[in-house]
């Protein structure tokens, strides 16, 4: 990945991207087995309830998923202060990135325009606020912590290619190293490449640890020259989690699997799998731009950071707990509650972003 300057203001206008399609390749021994074996089955009863338990009591915890991973349902109540968000010297993402969209597996047009238009919105103004852009200019406060005595410039997003597998290439069941192959499609140089799997294709660790994941991957050399150098490029990967656990990776849309149970909340897209698809993505890209390569701002280990949106799981709103995403808006006509206007009319829910300078979780609404 190659890091540029910010680039000078500049009105935003946007141009259809370009879509393809591609195909990659002392007692008696029978009383004391007896007394031994009561003593085991004892201790198995015992040690079944407390898992139980701990499911129930801790498992939105288990969904605050590893690096860079999305997402989770835990929440905290509104203004509780959290550890600070410590930088580890480390790139972030700077001046004009290009995202480009690798549709693995079969979705409709409509579907595709969902996550269009929300790229498209994150750096797009509209007239009715809160807006997307607004939630992404928050991202900023990350870019002007004084680093070496100077701050990060700040960068621009453009939604770029769009690249379609519908033939399921590569099966429809992928490893990780799959993912960052289908990733290697979009272009490497200045660009985040988003990898969107359908409802009907498992990855692994999908649902069971995570609902998406970000990362990077060696990019190909610019010059192929002696000593040319090979640069990193990032991806994202999020899979529609509709029809294989929506309880887990689509929630407030479905009534979460555990943890406290509240009514589900209607999708403002009008579908649950897209709507919440928005959600893990819009959480993994806060995360990539302020921790693309794993040493840029994180809290708690390496190996499972809480990033930008990730610290913050679970708030959409003011007065957020856990099971309840927070006070939001609702679309007098359809009913979605959201928090975030778009182009085209478009309404999303986007998470809660971690302020570094006051170590607060700030939503939209």
């Amino acid at each position: 990945m190659y890091y540029t300057s910010r680039p000078p203001c500049s009105s935003y206008k946007y141009k259809p991207s370009n879509i393809y399609f591609f195909n990659p390749t002392p007692l008696k021994p029978t009383l004391t087995i007896a007394i031994a074996m009561a003593g085991f089955v004892s201790s198995m009863l015992v040690l079944i309830v407390q898992l139980h338990l701990l499911l129930f009591i801790a498992a939105p915890l288990f969904q605050q998923f590893s690096l860079a991973t999305a997402r989770p349902l835990m929440a905290s109540s509104d203004g509780e202060k959290f550890s600070s968000m410590k930088y580890h010297k480390g790139h972030l993402l700077t001046g004009n990135i290009t995202v480009n969209l690798i549709w693995y597996g079969k979705f409709k047009p409509t579907q595709r325009a969902i996550i269009s238009d929300f790229f498209i919105s994150l750096s797009s103004s509209v007239d009715n606020h809160p807006s997307a852009s607004t939630w992404w200019k928050a991202t900023q406060k990350y870019y002007y912590q004084p680093i070496n005595n100077s701050p990060h410039s700040a960068l621009t997003l453009t939604l770029g290619n769009q690249f379609l597998d519908e033939t399921y290439s590569l099966s429809k069941s992928l490893s990780t190293s799959q993912i960052v192959q289908l990733a290697s499609k979009g272009g490497h140089r200045n660009a985040i490449n988003v990898v969107l799997t359908a409802p009907d294709v498992t990855v692994n660790g999908f649902c069971s640890s995570r609902c998406g994941t970000h990362g990077s991957a060696a990019a190909a050399p610019v010059a192929k020259s002696k000593g040319s150098k090979i640069y990193k490029h990032a991806y994202i990967w999020v899979g529609n989690s509709e029809t294989q656990c929506p309880g887990q990776c689509a929630w407030p849309f479905h009534q979460q699997m555990y943890g406290p149970q509240s009514a589900p909340l209607v999708a403002p897209n009008g579908n649950v799998g897209m709507d919440g698809m928005v959600i893990n993505l819009a959480s993994l890209l806060a995360g990539t731009v302020t921790n693309p390569f794993g040493n840029g701002y994180y809290q708690g280990p390496a190996e499972a950071p809480l990033e930008a949106a990730s610290a913050c799981a679970g708030i959409y709103g003011r007065g957020a707990y856990p099971g309840y995403a927070g006070e939001l808006l609702k679309d007098e006509s359809s009913g979605g509650s959201f928090n975030a206007y778009g182009i085209n009319g478009r309404k999303y829910l986007l998470p809660a972003l971690f302020n570094p300078k006051t170590s607060s979780c700030e939503a939209l609404v």
